[in-house]
């Protein structure tokens, strides 16, 4: 009879990425990284509600973007299994030329000639961070999440953009895109699952749904107005 033993099982473990709950911005700024931006009313209850439903799994790691409105998104989930919030500038908003202007459906935006040399090349994209590097950074905080948490949970929270292009990128998809076809809606939860140190699945989950005004939520028809390119 062979002496030799046979190999243990790969540790699962699971890395939560969710994007922040609504932002209080009645200017309709595209804020991307600008600090001062804070959860709304609702957006405390969209984090509310996630931390309540994360609640029974077994997170050990929670981790957020430096933004205000991730950090505070991180918090009740944070507080529910005890922990601190650790932060990675790796899940920061992705950066972005029009940062501090409105620029969204309808405003007239693309019409403007200061603007049209920002939107020469959608597929870079021209106007901020490159999707290669919005990859490279993303993948590197899940990586990190994955070793601390490694048998366990994590969860991490960022930006719609750079969730919807490391999730592009693990499901093999293009990275340019429609924004409008982003599945990550406010307070959305993208999950990773690992066998050590491989990605072997990807799931969505939107435990807020039902707090997310209806024209902000994935795959909805953007209404002249409303919906406003805030930065996410």
């Amino acid at each position: 009879m062979s002496s030799e033993k046979k190999p243990e099982a790969e540790d699962v473990t699971v890395v939560h990425v969710m994007r922040h709950g609504e932002v209080e911005n009645p200017d309709g700024v595209l804020y991307g990284r600008l600090p001062g931006y804070h959860l709304s009313e609702l957006g405390r209850r969209m984090a509310d509600r996630v931390a309540e439903h994360l609640a029974p799994r077994d997170i050990v790691h929670v981790c957020a973007s430096p933004l205000e409105r991730a950090q505070e998104t991180a918090e009740p989930i944070a507080k529910a299994h005890g922990l601190d919030i650790a932060t990675d500038r790796r899940l920061i908003e992705a950066e972005n030329v029009f940062q501090g202007k409105t620029f969204g459906i309808g405003d007239g935006a693309l019409r403007r000639p200061a603007n049209w040399k920002h939107v020469v090349n959608p597929f870079r994209p021209s106007w901020g961070e490159s999707y290669v590097d919005q990859v490279v950074r993303m993948m590197g905080a899940l990586e990190a999440a994955k070793d601390a948490a490694r048998g366990h949970e994590a969860v991490l929270v960022s930006h719609q953009l750079p969730i919807w292009i490391v999730r592009s990128y693990v499901e093999k998809r293009r990275l340019w895109h429609d924004p409008r076809r982003r599945q990550c809606t406010l307070a959305s939860l993208t999950t990773f699952t690992y066998r050590g140190d491989r990605i072997v699945s990807v799931g969505y989950s939107e435990p807020a749904l039902d707090l997310v005004p209806a024209h902000l939520r994935a795959g909805a028809k953007p209404a002249k107005g409303a919906g406003k390119a805030y930065g996410a």
